[in-house]
């Protein structure tokens, strides 16, 4: 039995330790926005935050999140309120929307980090979230307008 904080949430999971945290979100507590990509971290359409930093669900065991606090895409705020979803609404980013999840949670951390990101720490940061539908050059823009909406310039 694992207590696992998700969302500000405990949660007792029973599952194996070496069962990935992707598939304890999706199975064992029914949190599907994290997405099946690739499953070997390469695509990071499954990232989540653990204590503030985006990491792989694929890749990550059970037993390495106890104690440590898991955002999904679920934990920003429903109204869709966030700086980062507001944006990305305005830029009308999504095309498929199958990456998002993962691409949305690398932009909150990256903004958390870096409240005006250059271009290249944009590129950075995002650089290993996969878009099959190409949309880099708004996924770009959409960070640059939630970092001014954050900053309160808009």
């Amino acid at each position: 039995m694992t207590d696992l904080n998700v969302n500000g949430t405990v949660h007792r999971v029973e599952a194996e330790p070496d069962k990935p945290l992707l598939w304890v979100l999706r199975e064992d507590l029914g949190l599907t926005g994290s997405k099946f990509g690739c499953g070997v971290g390469q695509c990071l359409a499954c990232t989540v935050h653990l204590d503030g930093e985006p990491a792989a669900a694929c890749l990550t065991p059970l037993a390495a999140v106890a104690g440590r606090r898991v955002t999904t895409i679920e934990g920003l705020p429903a109204a869709a309120s966030h700086p980062v979803q507001r944006a990305w609404v305005e830029m009308n980013v999504v095309q498929c929307g199958y990456c998002q999840s993962g691409q949305i949670l690398a932009a909150v951390a990256l903004l958390a980090a870096n409240r005006e990101p250059a271009d290249a720490d944009i590129d950075r940061a995002m650089r290993g979230n996969l878009c099959r539908c190409g949309t880099y050059q708004r996924i770009r823009g959409a960070v640059r307008r939630a970092a001014a909406l954050a900053r309160g310039e808009v």
